[in-house]
């Protein structure tokens, strides 16, 4: 069965996971942490991606963006895969690939999931026993959304302002979300909606996705198309 397209429209959040082939480390030290975070940082602004929120784990990373083009994120992965691969392999002396085919993203809704998502990503480092806090993860968007310091990486989502009148209260909650993190159902339904590539939302929400691309953006129903019964 040939591969559907991917699914990725202008003006729209997406959820972006990226993996190393095999499960293998995409980072070695700070050096190559630090080189990925200029490397998104280059791309995202030339094809126009607004990053909300990411995290670099040690053999994958997440995303967290909006694209102002239909080809802007598309071209950054590709820029930024290309890129980062090449000089990692140089640095480390190795060849072939990195990445464990091509990155995997989906759709979300944003009054529904966009939120949920950025706690989802923020809190990797510390569901997978690598911190103790996530805010101590050096190479996620946590600690900008908490107000330690400003990461040229990101840009705050309209729905991250409407948090509170003030930065102070909006870090608070935001902090309040972290403290309270998302569900198993939350999560599962995350990861799966982007490895599977089918937008993340109600029904109103995928009927407005139809209105802007011709690909498919839910799973279809299996089987066969019921047939109607004649009438006797």
């Amino acid at each position: 069965m040939a591969r559907l397209p991917r699914l990725t429209v202008p003006h729209y959040a997406h959820h972006v996971i990226q993996r190393g082939n095999n499960r293998q480390a995409i980072f070695h030290d700070q050096r190559d942490y630090e080189r990925m975070l200029d490397t998104l940082a280059e791309y995202a602004e030339k094809f126009q991606v607004a990053v909300h929120g990411y995290v670099l784990m040690p053999n994958h990373l997440h995303l967290l963006a909006t694209p102002v083009t239909a080809d802007g994120l598309p071209q950054m992965m590709q820029a930024v895969g290309r890129s980062y691969v090449r000089w990692f392999n140089q640095r480390h002396t190795r060849t072939g690939t990195l990445w464990e085919g091509r990155y995997r993203s989906t759709l979300i809704e944003t009054e529904r999931y966009l939120l949920a998502c950025m706690v989802y990503i923020d809190l990797n480092p510390e569901r997978a026993g690598l911190v103790r806090s996530p805010a101590e993860w050096a190479w996620s968007s946590c600690a900008s959304h908490l107000g330690l310091h400003t990461d040229r990486l990101v840009t705050p989502h309209a729905l991250q302002w409407a948090m509170g009148n003030t930065p102070f209260a909006r870090e608070a909650a935001y902090r309040e979300l972290l403290q309270v993190g998302i569900d198993r159902k939350q999560r599962e339904a995350l990861t799966e909606a982007t490895l599977r590539g089918w937008a993340l939302g109600g029904p109103e929400f995928v009927a407005g996705l139809h209105a802007h691309t011709d690909r498919r953006a839910i799973k279809s129903a299996a089987g066969r198309p019921r047939l109607e019964r004649k009438n006797k």
